[in-house]
């Protein structure tokens, strides 16, 4: 059985007194979940969150990370910062670092090797804008993401990634993907790793969902057999919502 998976990018959000509040407002809750539970607060929080979740099964990851090891990149964070806190997964790829900060799937392909080289864990995002799925190229889309950034890489090293799919349209919108689309777009993404490294590997790797999940619909794209899991936004800065999306499986 594939691992199960809730991560929640806080992205820009909450300052050191609000990441603390919202951190024990996780704690608080009872309900136990067989999936995995992921935060990725802001870097100025990380090593806060850490120590916080110490004693917990909650598991404190960065939202992104330079490629070099070190140097004249102002302003950056490395995987060795990273590792020497106590962060062990990395989100890569994520809309918003493509869109925003004009991350291109060789910044990418760099960034997977250096998280690699630092044995780390990656939430790899992948996924379509609005355009692209109006004029049905999102199949090739998401499969030219994976293969750019990824299919340098041995089959090996998918035992420590898991694959994002995010809709672009469907960030923080209020759209969701059907879970009939996010089913079909997941199965696709499955059978573009088997074309590469066979159907064991496309078969292990956990592929999340993102893009506007909420406790009203976690359980019913949750379900589908290709979804293992989500990336959540929002809907994760508050500690009620997002434990009724961990519980949803």
């Amino acid at each position: 059985m594939r691992r199960q998976i809730v991560a929640g990018n806080w992205k820009m959000n909450n300052d050191l007194a609000q990441t603390q509040t919202l951190i024990t407002d996780l704690k608080q809750q009872t309900k136990t979940s067989k999936a995995e539970v992921k935060i990725a607060p802001a870097f100025t929080n990380l090593w806060s969150a850490f120590e916080a979740t110490k004693e917990t099964d909650i598991e404190v990851v960065a939202q992104t990370m330079h490629f070099a090891d070190n140097g004249a990149f102002t302003g950056e964070v490395s995987a060795s910062m990273l590792k020497s806190i106590g962060v062990k997964t990395v989100i890569l790829g994520h809309s918003e670092r493509r869109t925003y900060f004009n991350e291109s799937d060789e910044d990418l392909a760099k960034k997977v090797n250096a998280a690699l080289a630092h044995d780390m864990e990656i939430i790899f995002c992948i996924g379509e804008v609005l355009e692209d799925r109006a004029a049905g190229r999102e199949e090739a889309v998401v499969a030219a993401q994976i293969k750019n950034a990824l299919f340098h890489l041995e089959g090996e090293a998918f035992k420590t990634i898991v694959l994002a799919y995010e809709p672009v349209w469907a960030i923080g919108t209020g759209e969701t993907a059907s879970p009939e689309q996010a089913q079909d777009m997941h199965a696709f993404i499955r059978n573009t790793l088997a074309s590469k490294y066979g159907d064991t590997v496309a078969n292990t790797v956990p592929v999340l969902y993102g893009g506007s999940v909420k406790p009203s619909n976690a359980k019913e794209i949750f379900s589908k057999p290709d979804v293992d899991g989500g990336l959540i936004g929002g809907a994760s800065l508050k500690a009620e919502d997002f434990y009724a999306i961990v519980n949803a499986f």
